[in-house]
């Protein structure tokens, strides 16, 4: 679950990113503070974590009916 948030959280900077040019890290100095490179790291492990365990959590990948994945 809280892979699931991170990843979120990455994927909603980005979209402000794109939209408007502004980061969320630059609430907590930008991408030069220690505590912005953190959280990105944490959102990028959390990203590995959900590709990795995606097919064993997963309802619709792990269902007999759906065998074309």
């Amino acid at each position: 679950m809280v892979a699931f948030l991170l990843v979120v959280v990455g994927a909603l900077n980005w979209l402000l990113v794109g939209l408007f040019g502004w980061e969320i890290g630059q609430w907590f100095g930008g991408q030069g503070a220690m505590l912005s490179r953190i959280i990105y790291v944490l959102v990028g492990l959390s990203a590995l974590v959900l590709l990795f365990t995606h097919k064993k959590d997963c309802k619709e990948c792990t269902t007999k009916t759906n065998t074309t994945m």
